[in-house]
């Protein structure tokens, strides 16, 4: 929720949503640019593991999982198992959050009646799903594209399932809202997780069953290299390891593409070094854009120097294109925060 002065004081980053990655001085926005960043970063060939391991006949499916991620398990699966959330999250202070977030206000009993649509449209997606988690019993791999070992379509399913199961069940409500509301609400959550444990059963989807046991195994068996800084307000080693490194610049600005920028159509969007702009999602979060000054973009990607006093020079923020709309603010940059 905002205002989230860390991420503004530091970054000059109005940016609603979560998650948000920063390596050194370049700040990464949006789970679907996060992970190429990542990929970029810590490569398989220096012995780093992959989100794109090798399926069994050889093929990467990059281009597929990536799809997968970010325009089934990101957009219409995430709006079903959001319809899970119990209605008393949304007379909280967090509900008015979110429906600033969205644009329109939120009628919390409207969506408790929407929630057993939701239940029905879940067990839809999942009864897609099954047959490709069979596909996988014949080739030895419990995961969606018959991998080694998981690729990011595993990920991103199973943290969708794994907090619709837990938010269905009440649990994590408290955290959710801030204190809003507390956890284990049954008697607005028995109903719901009852539907759910039934829809997730071995006994309706033995293939997804068996893909979770084994997806849940694989990753309790990895080692856990989070450092957590407990007060970052006052403990500022974090700010200071920052400023101390070199933002990316010329070729390493940008991730690889397997193709290089359309500079004639790109010019006729108004995109051109050094102009100012703004960059905000094109469904939620839209009241809020980052505004600086445009120093990179390829076919993928576009990359904002913020121009707000105080925060940590020579930042540049990446966002994603798809998905996001960058508008011309005039001028070389914003000189501060501006609303769209």
């Amino acid at each position: 929720m905002m205002p989230r002065p860390l991420l503004r004081d530091t970054f000059g980053l109005t940016y609603r949503k979560i998650p948000v990655l920063a390596i050194g001085r370049d700040v990464y926005c949006d789970t679907s640019l996060i992970v190429e960043a990542l990929e970029r970063r810590f490569e398989e060939k220096e012995g780093y593991g992959t989100v794109y391991p090798r399926a069994g006949d050889g093929k990467r499916n990059r281009g597929i999982i990536r799809g997968f991620a970010s325009y089934w398990t990101d957009r219409p699966l995430f709006r079903v198992t959001t319809g899970l959330i119990p209605p008393t999250v949304w007379r909280t202070s967090f509900g008015a959050d979110r429906a600033d977030l969205i644009g329109h206000a939120l009628d919390p009993e409207k969506l408790a009646r929407k929630i057993p649509l939701n239940l029905s449209n879940l067990d839809l997606h999942l009864s897609l799903l099954e047959p490709q988690f069979h596909c996988g019993i014949h080739t030895g791999s419990p995961y969606i594209f018959s991998t080694p070992t998981p690729s990011l379509a595993d990920i991103s399913l199973y943290y969708q399932l794994t907090w619709a199961a837990d938010i269905a069940a009440g649990r994590g409500l408290y955290n959710l809202t801030g204190g809003g509301t507390a956890d284990a609400d049954a008697a607005n959550t028995s109903t719901t997780s009852s539907f759910l444990d039934r829809i997730l059963s071995a006994p309706r989807y033995p293939a997804l069953h068996r893909w979770r046991s084994s997806f849940s195994s694989y990753i309790a068996s990895l080692p856990s290299t989070e450092t957590h800084v407990v007060n970052p307000t006052a403990d500022t080693a974090w700010r200071d390891g920052i400023a101390a490194q070199q933002p990316l610049e010329g070729d390493e600005l940008l991730l690889p593409t397997p193709a290089a920028a359309l500079a004639e159509l790109d010019a006729a969007l108004g995109l051109r070094k050094g102009a100012g702009v703004s960059v905000a999602p094109d469904d939620t979060g839209r009241g809020d854009p980052t505004v600086g000054r445009l120093v990179g973009w390829g076919p993928e990607e576009v990359v904002v120097e913020p121009e707000e006093e105080g925060i940590v020079p020579g930042v540049r923020v990446h966002f994603p294109r798809l998905g996001f709309v960058v508008k011309s603010v005039g001028g070389s940059g914003s000189g501060g925060r501006a609303r769209l």
